[in-house]
């Protein structure tokens, strides 16, 4: 159906965006404004435009945590992987699982209840506490109930959950080098979880001992290429590398994260040399990058930007309320408005090249009359909205764009719009905490299975599951695709858990984006990884 013209133009979303034209794309930008954060080196190495055995990178946002069983954020897991590694990892350029802390893919029983994993020997974590299997029951077990608690947020995303028959239901060290993982339920994509960024990582008895129960571990002790030095709250996180890795030596010697929320600051680092690699690129700075001599990394990322309802509370609770207001956007012209080329519009919850993707699910068409007349039959005057305000992958941004986007178009239909906004680490607590009928957010794919977007509106952590949407039908979908095998069976389940996303409107979905980063031409073999992460043991640069 053809989308219905939106009685704003372009320009007059600029106007009420209150930004300069620049930001969208209407102009070229002229310049860019401030100076770069506060950073370190470690091991007496030089920062960004000196010695070539230091690479600063920036990040957006400090990140929450260091120990793997406690984020869910891009920040924490690109520095993390870096410090330490599972048991598989993804391919170089893809998520193809290969052996890492393991030696081989696991020997899987014929009813795929267990997994029989042999380990690498002669590792050792970074405070020389010896890998064994031990140190993996132990890494895995905090994880998992009754010892997981409430801020280990992807415990019950990759491990699963007691209550709904799935995940791990024990883990047994056979021996020195062989750990038997049993499971209550065959998961099609458990061996891929094993590979993420995020819970699976193996961490030090040791550090895990010396941490105060129920917290993170502060100072991290992993086995990967990289150690940890320091971290100065809301300036940077500096690594060295490990002498003793098991595997080839990391090329630079120090590696620095520097904590840059603003973009035009992250570009002027990029420019002046303070930073090698910047984040989250504005997609308004893009060829700014690349003109003044700089590489772009552009690539399709595995990620979903999308606004979600409340279902659980508020103005949204009513699916009719939630069709209405997505009948007020016209998703189309706000996409193109904020990311012109960067982004591509939303017609389904995972990403085009991911199956079972079908370009016809049928998201709910832009209708502003019949929003209208709904909203005001429904008596919904007014909604309070809540954001962030930093750069995600997903959404290079922020979500403050977004909000005020959406303000104007419910306006048109006589709903008024408040909006709070937040820093990122800030609404990441927010988010759990206060009211609203709408917030943003969006997903980084950890491990191209469609489990792992579409199980999002099944978990009960609604630190993840931010529509607080809990449908018992959906819920057994998400159940029967964990179990299938991959194919045709496996993709017409997760088709209809889209196309139930789409008719029960607990997201509304806005855009796929690329991966925008600035990169020094000094640095040499970098990648952004599909599944938001970077690993730098390959990465070098020259002097």
């Amino acid at each position: 159906m053809e989308q219905k013209k939106s009685a704003f133009s372009r320009r007059t979303f600029v106007e009420l965006l209150g930004v300069s034209a620049a930001s969208f794309g209407l102009v070229s930008l002229a310049g860019c404004g401030g100076g770069g954060g506060e950073g370190g080196t470690a091991g007496g190495g030089n920062g960004a435009g000196g010695a070539a055995d230091s690479i600063t990178y920036s990040l957006t946002a400090d990140p929450r945590a260091l120990d793997p069983a406690f984020f869910d954020d891009g920040e924490s897991a690109i520095v993390a992987c870096n410090i330490h590694e599972g048991l598989y990892r993804f391919g170089e350029k893809d998520a193809t699982v290969e052996p890492c802390l393991a030696t081989d893919l696991p020997e899987i029983s014929d009813d795929g209840l267990v997994y029989t994993i042999k380990l690498r020997e002669g590792v050792k974590f970074h405070d020389g506490t010896e890998f064994n299997a031990e140190a993996v029951k132990k890494s895995i077990e905090r994880l998992l109930e009754p010892n997981r608690t409430s801020d280990m947020p992807y415990a019950s995303f990759v491990f699963g959950e007691e209550a709904t028959g799935n995940g791990v239901a024990s883990v047994e060290a056979v021996d020195a080098t062989t750990v038997k993982i049993t499971l209550r339920a065959a998961s099609t994509p458990f061996l891929k979880n094993l590979a993420m960024a995020l819970a699976s990582p193996i961490v030090s008895p040791t550090a895990a001992d010396a941490a105060t129960p129920g917290q993170p571990i502060q100072e991290p002790k992993g086995t990967g290429p990289y150690k940890f030095v320091d971290w100065t709250k809301g300036a940077s996180v500096t690594l060295v590398a490990n002498e003793e890795y098991w595997g080839d030596a990391p090329k630079i010697k120090n590696l620095v994260f520097k904590i840059i929320a603003e973009g035009n600051t992250r570009l002027t680092a990029l420019m002046n040399g303070e930073c090698d690699i910047i984040s989250s690129v504005d997609p308004a700075s893009a060829d700014q990058v690349t003109s003044n001599g700089f590489e772009l990394f552009a690539e399709d990322g595995m990620t979903i930007n999308y606004m979600a309802f409340n279902t659980e509370t508020g103005q949204c609770t009513d699916q009719e309320v939630r069709k209405a207001i997505a009948q007020a956007v016209n998703v189309e012209e706000m996409v193109k408005s904020i990311y012109g080329e960067y982004a591509t519009v939303a017609n389904s919850v995972m990403p085009t090249w991911m199956a079972p993707y079908t370009k016809d699910v049928k998201q709910t068409a832009y209708d502003p009359e019949a929003a209208k007349k709904t909203l005001a039959d429904k008596g919904i005057t007014s909604l309070t909205c809540i954001t962030y305000t930093t750069a995600r992958p997903y959404n290079q941004k922020g979500g403050s764009d977004l909000a005020r986007m959406i303000q104007g178009y419910l306006a048109e239909v006589g709903v008024d719009v408040s909006i709070t906004e937040y820093d990122w680490t800030t609404y990441k607590t927010k988010v759990q905490t206060d009211p609203y009928d709408i917030c943003f957010y969006g997903w980084t794919g950890d491990n191209g299975d469609p489990d792992n977007f579409m199980n999002l509106l099944a978990d009960s952590n609604w630190s993840t599951n931010v529509a607080h949407w809990q449908d018992e039908e959906y819920i057994d979908l998400i159940a029967q695709g964990l179990v299938a095998p991959d194919g045709d069976e496996r993709d017409a389940i997760y088709l209809k858990c889209e196309e139930m996303v789409a008719d029960k409107q607990p997201w509304l979905l806005i855009s796929h984006s690329k991966n925008l980063l600035g990169i020094s031409p000094k640095v040499k073999n970098f990648y952004y990884h599909p599944t938001g992460v970077a690993f730098f043991k390959g990465v070098s640069k020259e002097a």
